[in-house]
């Protein structure tokens, strides 16, 4: 099966439920990383590749 039609399981920090409704879901993906806002769900996700999304959080990471 594609992995493009295999569903993400979206995933989203223990520190976001704070009640707004608001935060960043991610969905590890073989060979890429997909990125969306939990208060849209619908709308397409950001794709990232694994290299560019392990870079990113080096950086915030510092």
């Amino acid at each position: 099966m594609n992995q493009r039609n295999i569903p993400p399981r979206w995933r989203k920090s223990s520190y976001s439920n704070s009640g707004s409704g608001g935060c960043v879901e991610v969905a590890p993906l073989e060979g890429e990383v997909r990125v969306r806002d939990s208060k849209f769900p619908t709308q397409p996700a950001i794709t990232f590749s694994r290299f560019s999304w392990a870079t990113f959080l080096a950086e915030l990471s510092g």
